[in-house]
């Protein structure tokens, strides 16, 4: 049973960054796809961005597309989130996930998820 740890969030003003880490363990890694969702108060949980195996393949909400970028360290066990630009509409919970496939475009068959990281975005 893997288990995902996310670490990083905090507060920051508006335009600052944040980089979020999600480390696994006690299961496979490098062999799924991993990415990261987003839940505001009051919200659904909504999909941030994905990573392929390898991490050749990105993907990320148009929300997110060209301040967010997701990485991965296979040797590490660990996934990346670095946040750039934030913006208040940021504010949320973030969590890491494992999908139980090697590349997912919206990170679908989502098989284990971390506990959360609060992000909030001051103005």
């Amino acid at each position: 049973q893997v288990q995902l740890v996310e670490s990083g969030g905090g507060l920051v003003q508006a335009g600052g960054s944040l980089r979020l880490s999600c480390a696994a363990s006690g299961g496979s890694f490098s062999i799924y796809a991993m990415g990261w969702f987003r839940q505001a108060p009051g919200k659904e949980r909504e999909f941030v961005s994905a990573i392929s195996l390898s991490g050749i393949s990105t993907y990320y909400a148009d929300s997110v597309k060209g301040r967010f970028t997701i990485s991965r360290d296979n040797a590490k066990n660990t996934v990346y989130l670095q946040m750039n630009s934030l913006k208040p509409e940021d504010t949320a919970v973030h969590y890491c996930a494992r999908a139980e496939r090697p590349y997912t475009s919206q990170m679908e068959g989502i098989g284990s998820w971390g506990q959360g990281t609060q992000v909030t975005v001051s103005s």
